[in-house]
C-alpha cells in the first residue's frame, strides 16, 4: 500500500526553545522532512531523526533562501510522496506567517495536513520585555498588525489614521525598516507623539534586546541605536510597567554570548542552565559518539558482566552504550547480577538512576584520580572490576585499581570523533558575531574545537570542567578564565556566573 503523507504547520515559538510546545516537539521528532525558516531556534533541530532530511527556506527582510511560491511547491511535493513533512514556523504560523497561504496549497493540493499553533512572538516578546500588552490600569484591548505588508499591493491596507484612534496597546511585526514611516503616519492619523513605545529585538532568546521611547522619537533612537529587525513593537501606555518588571534583562547571564562544545546529545542540560541565567547560548559540537571498534568484545563483555564483582563507569555515554547493548542481550535487569556499582561524578550516577541502578561509590572529586582514591577505603584485593570506558581514556583508573591488588578488565563501549557537521550554522554565527566565552566539557572538545580550524574570537575566554580540560586548553595556549571547582556541569555553570559576577 502507497504510504499517506502528512504535513504539520508547526509553530516554533518566538526563540526561546523551552516556549515550544510538547507538539512541536512531537511533530519534529517524526519528521521524514523538515522545513525551517531563520526565526525558528537551531536548537529544535536536535529533536530530528538522524535520517531526516532538514531543508533551510528562511527568509530576512529582502534575502529569501527560498520564495514562497517554491515552499508551497516543496511541501506539497514531499507530502504527495507519502513522507511525514513538518513545516517549522517561528512564532505562530497563522498570526503574520503566510500559514494560511500554505494551508490552502495544501488543501487545493488535496494532501493530509494540521495546523499547531505556536507562542507568537506578538505576545511572548513584550512579556519577556517586562510588557503587558493588557492591563487593567492601562488597557483591555489588544490590536496586533503587520508593518510589512505584500510588497506586490498597489497600495497599503493599513489604516494608521483608525490605528492611531484605536484604544489599547498596539503591537506590531516587521516594521523595523519602515518605523520612521510607520510613526509618522501614526502621529498624521492623531497620535500624540509622546505615546509609549518599544522594540524588542530577538525576543525571548540570548539576543533578546529592547529599548524604550516614544512614537515621536522611536525612530531617531533606531537609527542611533542602529537597532535591526526580527523586532516586535508595542505602542501604548503599558510600556511604563517594563520600569518594574523587567524580569528577563536582570538575569546574571544575560547579553552573554557562550558557546557550548559538548556533544549535540549532551549540549542540551548545559545549553538550558546557561539560558535560564539568561545567556545567548550557542551549540557547536565539536565531537560526537559512536560504538567502538571491536563491537564483538564489547558485546561479550557486556554479557558477562555478571560475573563481575564491581562496575565502573565514569561518563553518562559510557552508561547508555553499556546498557544499550545490556537490553538487547537480556530483557531482565536482575541478569546484572550481584556486581557494586561505581560512578565518577554526580552526571553518571544520574545517567545510571534512569535505569534504576543505584550507585555505591562516588569520589568527592570527579575525575578518575578521584575515583581511585575513593577505592582506597575498599577493600579490593583480587576483586574483578570491569571498566566501562571510551577509546581515549586516560589509563588512570586501570593503574590506580590494579595497584590496590583489583583485577581489572576495560571495557570500551563507545569512542569519540570530530563533529563535521554544522546543521545550524553555528560556525559561521560565531565567525560573524564572536563569542564571549567558549565552554569546554572535556579534554576531547579542545581537541576537536581546535581542529575546526576557527579562529579564536577577540575578547572571549575559555571555561573548564576540570583539571584535565584545562591541560589541554593550555596545550593550545588558553589558559581557562573559568574551572569549575568539581568536574561536573552545575559547578561548571556556578563557575562561570561567579566569573561574571565578580568582572
Amino acid at each position: 500500500m502507497k504510504k499517506t503523507g502528512i504535513c504539520y504547520l508547526v509553530g516554533a515559538g518566538p526563540g526561546d526553545p523551552g516556549l515550544a510546545t510538547v507538539k512541536c516537539q512531537q511533530c519534529i521528532q517524526k519528521a521524514d522532512v523538515l522545513v525551517y525558516d531563520a526565526l525558528s531556534s537551531p536548537k529544535l533541530l536536535d529533536w530530528a531523526k538522524s535520517d531526516c532530511e532538514m531543508v533551510f527556506v528562511g527568509k530576512r527582510a529582502k534575502n529569501h533562501a527560498m520564495p514562497q511560491d517554491e515552499i508551497n511547491a516543496l511541501i506539497v511535493r514531499e507530502t504527495e510522496a507519502g513522507k511525514c513533512v513538518v513545516r517549522l514556523k517561528g512564532g505562530d504560523p497563522m498570526i503574520f506567517g503566510r500559514g494560511g497561504e500554505e494551508a490552502a496549497e495544501l488543501a487545493e493540493a488535496g494532501v493530509s495536513f494540521e495546523i499547531v499553533p505556536g507562542i507568537s512572538s506578538t505576545i511572548a516578546g513584550p512579556a519577556y520585555a517586562g510588557i503587558p500588552v493588557t492591563h487593567r490600569d492601562h488597557c483591555s484591548q489588544l490590536t496586533l498588525f503587520t508593518g510589512h505588508e505584500d510588497p506586490t499591493k498597489a497600495e497599503t491596507s493599513i489604516d494608521y489614521a483608525h490605528l492611531a484612534k484605536t484604544p489599547g496597546t498596539r503591537v506590531f511585526v516587521m516594521g523595523v525598516a519602515r518605523i520612521r514611516s510607520i510613526t509618522e503616519s501614526l502621529i498624521a492619523g492623531g497620535e500624540s507623539s509622546d505615546t509609549p513605545m518599544s522594540l524588542t529585538r530577538w525576543a525571548t532568546t540570548g539576543r533578546h534586546r529592547t529599548i524604550v521611547g516614544t512614537v515621536g522619537t522611536m525612530a531617531d533612537i533606531v537609527d542611533k541605536e542602529n537597532f535591526k529587525s526580527p523586532a516586535v513593537a508595542v505602542i501604548g501606555d503599558v510600556v511604563t510597567e517594563r520600569e518594574k518588571i523587567n524580569w528577563f534583562e536582570s538575569k546574571s547571564l544575560f547579553g552573554k554570548r557562550i558557546v557550548v562544545t559538548r556533544t549535540r546529545e549532551q549540549a542540551g542540560a548545559l545549553s538550558v542552565a546557561l539560558d535560564d541565567l539568561g545567556a545567548d547560548t550557542v551549540e557547536l559540537p565539536t565531537i560526537r559518539t559512536e560504538l567502538p571498534d571491536d563491537q564483538i568484545e564489547f558485546a561479550a563483555m557486556v554479557t558477562d558482566v555478571h560475573t563481575y564483582d564491581w562496575v565502573i563507569f565514569t561518563s553518562p555515554n559510557g552508561v547508555k552504550y553499556f546498557f544499550d547493548a545490556f537490553y538487547a542481550t537480556y530483557a531482565d535487569a536482575r541478569s546484572f547480577g550481584g556486581a557494586r556499582i561505581a560512578a565518577i561524578g554526580p552526571s553518571t550516577a544520574a545517567k545510571l538512576k534512569e535505569y534504576r541502578f543505584t550507585t555505591d561509590v562516588m569520589p568527592d572529586e570527579h575525575v578518575a584520580e578521584g575515583l581511585v582514591k575513593a577505592f582506597t577505603d575498599e577493600s579490593i584485593e583480587n576483586q574483578t572490576m570491569l571498566w566501562v570506558r571510551p577509546a581515549d581514556a586516560r589509563p588512570i583508573v586501570s593503574e590506580g585499581l590494579s595497584a590496590l591488588g583489583a583485577i581489572v578488565d576495560e571495557c570500551i563501549s563507545y569512542k569519540t570523533v570530530a563533529e563535521t557537521e554544522d546543521k545550524t550554522g553555528a560556525q559561521e554565527y560565531i565567525k560573524e558575531n564572536g563569542a564571549d566565552m567558549i565552554t569546554f566539557t572535556s579534554a576531547s572538545t579542545v581537541e576537536h574545537f581546535f581542529a575546526l580550524g576557527l579562529e579564536w574570537p577577540e575578547g572571549c575566554v575559555a571555561a573548564s570542567i576540570g583539571p584535565v580540560t584545562t591541560t589541554a586548553l593550555l596545550a593550545h595556549g588558553h589558559a581557562p578564565a573559568v574551572e569549575a571547582r568539581k568536574s561536573d556541569i552545575p559547578h561548571l555553570v556556578e563557575a562561570i556566573e561567579e566569573y561574571y559576577k565578580n568582572a
